[in-house]
């Protein structure tokens, strides 16, 4: 097929949704398809056998857009439209396909070419604004489950990416339209050797302390200052390393921990490549994820669950619809809760056998013949309710 394709991110960027649309498009790839990706003027170029990026033009000069809602994204998103509509008028496609917010653009375009339409559902429209702190607005939110409910209703095809969203898909009556494809997939590193992987331990851990990672970005749903408050209460030799975020979350979590007074235990790194992700978490004792807020499954742990290494997370939805207490630690999300569970992963050999089991679980589960097979159905889907 030829698709053409609406993100309304800065492609590419390694960050959640970005991440997850370089997939979708190298499966859609690998299938034979044809992919027109309309998108913001921001991020880098990639080359993936049958993608052609269009980009709007950067008549804002905007020049950052954060991760989750945000005002500036109104008058991208009115760009994107156009950039689509006029992309349709010169050429002829045989599926629309958007992701979040754009599904709104990519359902009336749709409408107005009779083309079948998939939205890649990546969260839930009005639980961003909770999850991001974006507005309070009951007015608002109203208006979102609106768009939300507008949207499910005339997509042929729905992908995604969590249980959760899933039970939100089949209450609204649209189970039969869906499929949940896991964003598990991530980029292939380098194969580091036993030297490479000592010396980036000893720059975090040079007297032999053991090495807590956290990855990601630092978004408050994501539970930072909880994982800081623990770190307080470790008192044994470790060093808690935070790779991801950027310099103005970076600063703020630094003024936390100069107030904890943990500074010589806490070490923060900026945001890298997905490509060398593989290499901090080789040099990791304990994996953790601290989440306090919402209900999809994060993109990281799919990448702690392929590794081998225990992790310890909080025992809330957004986790326990992948982990369970046999393959993982779940703590409470409570400092002290969480503090008890990074000390059981890093001492009981029970932690380490759940570790092993996880990992059987992920090789067993999450392979890329079974990623491409989830894309295909969501296609068929598709073309048969076209």
């Amino acid at each position: 097929m030829k698709i053409l394709m609406l993100a309304p991110e800065p492609f590419f960027q390694p960050r959640g949704t970005p991440l997850s649309e370089y997939f979708r498009i190298k499966a859609l790839s690998d299938l034979g398809h044809k992919i027109d990706l309309v998108t913001y003027h921001l991020g880098e170029d990639v080359k993936i056998k049958n993608l052609r990026i269009l980009r709007i033009p950067n008549l804002f000069l905007i020049r950052e857009i954060k991760i989750g809602p945000s005002w500036a994204k109104i008058p991208l998103d009115f760009l994107l439209f156009w950039k689509a509509f006029f992309q349709l008028v010169r050429s002829d496609y045989d599926l629309i396909f958007s992701h979040e917010e754009a599904a709104l653009l990519g359902v009336i375009l749709a409408k107005i070419w009779r083309r079948p339409h998939l939205y890649d559902m990546h969260s839930s429209l009005p639980q961003q604004l909770e999850n991001f702190n974006f507005s309070r607005s009951k007015m608002l939110r109203a208006l979102f489950k609106g768009l939300e409910k507008f949207i499910l209703k005339n997509s042929q095809s729905i992908i995604v990416i969590c249980l959760d969203l899933l039970q939100k898909v089949a209450k609204g009556g649209y189970k039969n339209r869906a499929v949940l494809v896991e964003n598990f997939l991530d980029f292939k590193g380098e194969d580091f050797s036993a030297q490479q992987i000592e010396k980036k331990r000893q720059e975090f851990a040079s007297r032999g302390e053991k090495i807590i990672l956290y990855t990601g970005n630092f978004q408050s749903y994501q539970g930072i200052p909880l994982l800081l408050e623990a770190a307080k209460r470790i008192k044994e030799k470790a060093v808690f390393l935070f790779v991801g975020g950027n310099g103005a979350r970076i600063e703020e979590m630094r003024q936390k921990v100069k107030t904890l007074k943990i500074e010589d235990r806490i070490v923060f790194n900026p945001e890298i490549a997905p490509s060398l992700i593989p290499l901090f978490i080789s040099v990791a004792d304990v994996l953790v994820s601290p989440r306090t807020s919402g209900t999809n499954t994060p993109l990281k742990i799919y990448s702690f669950m392929k590794s081998g290494k225990p992790i310890v997370a909080t025992n809330l939805w957004t986790h326990t619809q992948v982990l369970s207490p046999e393959i993982s630690v779940l703590a409470e999300p409570d400092p002290q809760s969480l503090a008890d569970g990074i000390i059981f992963a890093l001492h009981q050999e029970e932690a380490q056998d759940r570790a092993r089991k996880c990992k059987q679980l992920a090789e067993r589960e999450y392979t890329y013949p079974r990623y491409l097979e989830k894309i295909r159905l969501s296609l068929q889907k598709a073309q048969k309710a076209s």
